[in-house]
């Protein structure tokens, strides 16, 4: 808030008596009319953290003289970033991209003793900002954040009452020893394992030997989305503290098993997924990003309802951009950048759809479908929609203001744009078709929102294909999920014209 708005504040505090508490700042308007007493929380060079008896203020630095023992140094502020969360990808990725943001910003960086990562201004020696990142359950660093003792939590869930801003995604994978002789599992298969109803390798199509089921504790953030998609906590009878440790016992174990992240799984095989009708379910990094793959696991960092530290929101903005996202990728997680495949590459699908294509699914929809591909690429960006919901899941959400951003830097140029929607199987075809054009249309207008200064030449068109394209089969709540989605193509401009309608 500017000027008007702090002594705005200043003088909703000053309705109720101050009461007499040791204080170390007293904020004055440059006026002189009006003061704020306080402990001082934080200063990022334009705005004062102030916890008074009336609650946290934030204070803007241009309208207020600062006075007291706890006054910073408006010069050179040294601002805290403090990140808390998820410990496995907290440590692999924090300080890569601490020292990319860094370079990134001419700035002079070294790690303390304490494992700070210190930024310092080359030319003046002054210290502008220290990085920690310090390990925690999800409720103790959520206490942190509200209480002001952080400015980001690392996490695998997103919260209602706290912002976010999508880092990578990782995936959750079944992990065998490299001497076990199973290489695939089926998801219904794995849930039975993890409910704790399988005991013997036997009962999946493996040999004769009992089954030792690997995990982590509760609290974990990997075990509570794990426990999210089964619905209930893992039977898991050896548990671990970490991914790293869980990824050597299970090495050393051939009859052991553990579901782990694709960036954790160490010296284990990654054993192949598939559906109920024998779809593979492949963790590449595109199925990855397009949320193809059903135990994909998005990453965020959480932000608080109050103005973060400049640097801290600098640090932020830096993840978007593309030397960020190469240092994500160079540490074994899926980085955000779009990705896009030629349709001709994309055979696997067209099997499924022939194969998946029920009685209402007819030679000239798929026909339909393979003219419309014919040509083009998809990119990663995909749609879905909470269950139940019309709005956009987390990692939608990112997509939709990635794909803003992309058009409005002119991406795209010299190729026409498709919302391809799908349905799931379940219902008449027609009325399937009807929905995939209804969730493509709401994409758009959300694109629209989202980028209203876009010419209307430079938005996607719609075409809906219904359910002629199954990613999973329908058989399961989690298939049709998959199979609800709508996708973005690229077409060269010579062939837009070519492109069918929904009609």
């Amino acid at each position: 808030m500017r000027l008007s708005s702090c002594r705005a504040a200043i003088f909703a505090a000053l309705l109720f008596p101050i009461a007499a508490l040791a204080q170390d700042v007293t904020l004055t308007a440059r006026d002189g009319g009006l003061s704020l007493t306080g402990t001082l929380q934080g200063w990022d060079g334009e705005f004062y953290r102030i916890d008074t008896s009336y609650g946290l203020l934030t204070v803007d630095g241009q309208g207020v003289i600062c006075e007291g023992p706890g006054c910073p140094d408006l010069t050179a502020p040294r601002i805290p970033v403090r990140i808390l969360g998820e410990g496995e990808p907290g440590r692999s990725l924090i300080p890569p991209l601490v020292t990319a943001f860094a370079a990134s910003r001419g700035l002079d960086h070294a790690v303390t003793e304490d494992g700070t990562a210190r930024l310092t201004d080359p030319t003046t020696g002054q210290i502008l900002a220290d990085f920690t990142f310090t390990p925690l359950s999800q409720e103790q660093a959520r206490a942190a954040l509200l209480a002001g003792r952080a400015e980001l939590i690392l996490s695998t869930a997103t919260e209602p009452d706290l912002g976010f801003r999508p880092l990578a995604l990782d995936a959750l994978v079944p992990v065998a020893a490299t001497d076990n002789p199973v290489a695939q599992i089926s998801s219904a298969d794995l849930a039975r394992v993890l409910a704790g109803d399988v005991s013997n390798w036997a009962e999946i199509g493996g040999p004769d030997m009992p089954l030792v089921l690997h995990g982590l504790t509760p609290d974990s953030g990997l075990q509570r989305a794990l426990s999210e998609r089964l619905g209930r906590d893992s039977a898991a009878t050896v548990i671990h503290p970490d991914l790293a440790t869980l990824a050597t016992a299970v090495a050393r174990d051939p009859w052991a098993l553990a579901v782990t992240g694709r960036a954790m799984a160490g010296r284990t095989r990654i054993l192949t997924l598939t559906d109920s009708c024998g779809f593979p379910l492949l963790p590449n990094s595109l199925s990855v990003k397009a949320e193809d793959y059903p135990l994909a696991l998005p990453l965020h960092l959480l932000t608080p309802r109050r103005r973060l530290p400049l640097m801290a929101r600098e640090f932020l903005e830096f993840l978007t951009l593309p030397q960020a996202q190469a240092v994500i990728a160079a540490t074994g997680y899926v980085d955000r950048d779009p990705e896009r495949q030629p349709m001709t590459a994309d055979g696997l699908r067209l099997i499924n759809a022939i194969q998946g294509a029920g009685a209402e699914t007819t030679l000239d929809d798929l026909k339909r479908l393979v003219d419309v591909m014919d040509g083009a690429d998809r990119l990663s960006l995909t749609f879905r929609f909470e269950d139940g919901s019309s709005t956009l899941d987390a990692h939608s959400q990112g997509n939709l203001a990635d794909l803003a951003r992309l058009l409005q830097s002119g991406a795209f140029r010299g190729e026409s744009l498709i919302l391809a929607g799908f349905s799931d199987g379940s219902g008449a075809a027609a009325a399937n078709l009807a929905l995939s054009e209804d969730r493509a249309t709401a994409i758009l207008s959300a694109l629209t929102n989202a980028a209203p200064d876009l010419p209307a030449d430079r938005l996607p068109s719609v075409i809906a294909f219904g359910e002629a394209l199954p990613m999973a089969c329908d058989e399961t709540a989690a298939g049709r999920r998959l199979n609800r989605r709508v996708e973005l193509w690229l077409r060269p401009d010579f062939l837009r014209s070519d492109a069918p309608t929904a009609d």
